[in-house]
């Protein structure tokens, strides 16, 4: 079968079935081939002691899910699909963007514009035809979350947000599947394995998410290029470890690693599930990380009265040359000090960034400042794409 690219040739069937897995289409990037007996292409993995042949079959027999083909999805994929995983999920509704590529490996100028899970399935089926690449090109949510996930032996988290960590580590505890995780900021990462049938969990480390203003994301503090792809890299290998059953996997152990320094510490983790909400059930994580405030004000709320507020966008250029909200007012966040004379007083003010943590910072230097009519979008632009308006790309 031939590669899927817009849908319309009608093979979205994986599984010989509706075409769907667990009542969600699948879509996959490259002929699907059954899986074969190790080859020379696995020979260095192969005559590794412990390993050997049995590895490599665990391996090929084996599946994994990265959520998010970005910073830490990159190097993950292409390590996994190289020591021959026999079929990878890649879950990302994102499009490739230029600022991207000094981090996100699997891409290349040509793919700019392109959604990622199809960009990332043609090079990973270049870097290895005989395995099966499938794409999700959705954004993971608390209503499919549990039919993606349960297809696959491991899950990887390759993303950027709490709320979304949050989603992948409750499914994985619903599921019983261990969950890859891996984190970066500016130029230090962490690296482990949660897995609630045996250690901790995510929430055992980070029982509730802090607030949304003092968590500065990538476009705002930044990220050493190659810093994803050493945290990525940790990722791949405890994703092997645990497919091909060698080593000791990183359960219980939360590694520390400062680029800078060139240092790596180990951080015991005890299993607290018994001191955190038990997880029975999947629920509003945006919410959860996100709780509305008395300042803030829903996309539904806003959408009724865009004629009566003045908008303030704190994104980055790039973000807002993709889409913005129409008549408002561009400050990048870090300008906002320098251009705060540039926002009119004479309305009420509605701040929003991409998810709602850089306009809260923004809401809270505006009220510092003297402003006293200021409200943050509550989830920023993707909530607002999501309700109001689901075919705007949100960078």
């Amino acid at each position: 079968m031939g590669a899927w690219e817009d849908g319309t040739n009608g093979t979205d069937r994986t599984d010989g079935t509706d075409g769907t897995r667990g009542g969600q289409p699948i879509r996959p990037i490259g002929p699907i081939r059954p899986i074969i007996p190790p080859m020379n292409r696995y020979q260095r993995q192969i005559t590794l002691p412990n390993f050997g042949e049995e590895g490599q079959r665990r391996l090929q027999e084996s599946s994994v899910v990265i959520i998010g083909a970005g910073g830490l999805g990159s190097p993950t994929a292409l390590y996994l699909a190289a020591a021959g995983v026999g079929r990878i999920g890649v879950v990302d509704f994102d499009q490739v963007d230029i600022t991207n590529l000094h981090r996100q490996v699997l891409y290349g100028t040509k793919d700019i514009g392109e959604p990622k899970y199809r960009a990332a399935g043609r090079r990973l089926n270049d870097l290895n035809p005989d395995i099966q690449i499938e794409g999700h090109g959705e954004a993971l949510t608390s209503e499919i979350a549990l039919a993606i996930l349960a297809d696959y032996d491991v899950v990887l988290d390759g993303t950027d947000n709490f709320a979304t960590r949050y989603l992948v580590n409750d499914a994985c505890t619903i599921l019983g599947k261990p969950n890859v995780y891996g984190s970066v900021f500016r130029f230090e990462g962490q690296v482990s394995v949660f897995d609630a049938r045996t250690g901790p969990c995510y929430r055992c480390l980070y029982p509730d998410p802090p607030p949304p203003h003092l968590v500065p994301n990538c476009a705002e503090g930044g990220v050493l290029g190659v810093l994803p792809g050493i945290i990525g890299t940790m990722q791949a290998n405890e994703a092997i470890k645990l497919l091909a059953g060698i080593g000791e996997p990183l359960i219980g152990r939360l590694l520390l690693f400062d680029a800078l320094q060139a240092t790596w510490r180990t951080m015991k983790l005890r299993k607290r599930c018994e001191q955190h909400a038990a997880v029975t059930q999947l629920i509003d994580y945006e919410g959860f990380c996100s709780p509305m405030h008395e300042n803030d004000i829903t996309p539904a709320e806003l959408a009724g009265r865009l004629n009566e507020v003045t908008l303030l966008d704190v994104r980055e250029p790039h973000e807002w040359n993709v889409s913005h909200l129409e008549g408002a007012i561009h400050i990048p966040l870090q300008q906002l000090p320098k251009r705060l004379a540039e926002v009119p007083r004479d309305k009420e003010i509605v701040v929003y960034c991409r998810m709602g943590g850089r306009s809260a910072h923004a809401q809270h230097f505006m009220k510092d400042n003297g402003f006293t009519r200021v409200r943050n979008l509550a989830g920023g632009l993707i909530a607002w794409a999501r309700s109001q308006e689901p075919s705007m790309p949100v960078a």
